[in-house]
């Protein structure tokens, strides 16, 4: 009887330790996003560009709370804001999964959805970036399909 126990404890640890692993974090959204071309993280943010003509453009940012309504935003660290190519795509998302995808008011009528890092695993995080990457890159990065997000 203990031995089924025993057996059954650690197969439940090992399970509950691989769903965590899979989880995404700061470092792969960080190792993803700086894996595509022409792409930096800005100084002192949480937040990844991509060079656009003579600018670089932000796709995925960290997301900034009001806390309070009368001090300014603050860095949460656990939700990571992400460009969508449009609002139908945006809403898509919103819909597909509430414990992942959400949004508030000061991103109305602005692609972009706010992701909950500890609910969207590394492959789906990759292709969330990518695309995200490839709405703000210019078409003649696009073309050469450069794009090769890394493996999770």
């Amino acid at each position: 009887m203990a031995f089924g126990f025993e057996r059954g404890r650690r197969i439940l640890i090992a399970r509950t330790f691989a769903k965590h692993r899979t989880m995404a974090t700061r470092s792969d959204v960080r190792r993803i996003a700086l894996s595509f071309p022409e792409t930096k993280e800005q100084d002192g943010h949480f937040a990844f560009e991509v060079l656009n003509g003579k600018k670089y453009k932000g796709f995925a940012w960290v997301w900034m709370q009001r806390v309070d309504p009368r001090k300014p935003r603050v860095p949460c660290p656990d939700v990571l804001a992400v460009r969508v190519p449009n609002l139908d795509a945006k809403e898509i998302l919103l819909m597909a999964d509430e414990s992942k995808f959400f949004t508030e008011p000061h991103y109305d009528g602005f692609p972009a959805v706010l992701v909950r890092l500890k609910e969207i695993g590394r492959a789906e995080l990759r292709e969330l970036l990518k695309q995200a990457w490839a709405t703000q890159a210019p078409k003649a990065l696009l073309k050469q399909g450069q794009v090769r997000a890394p493996r999770a």
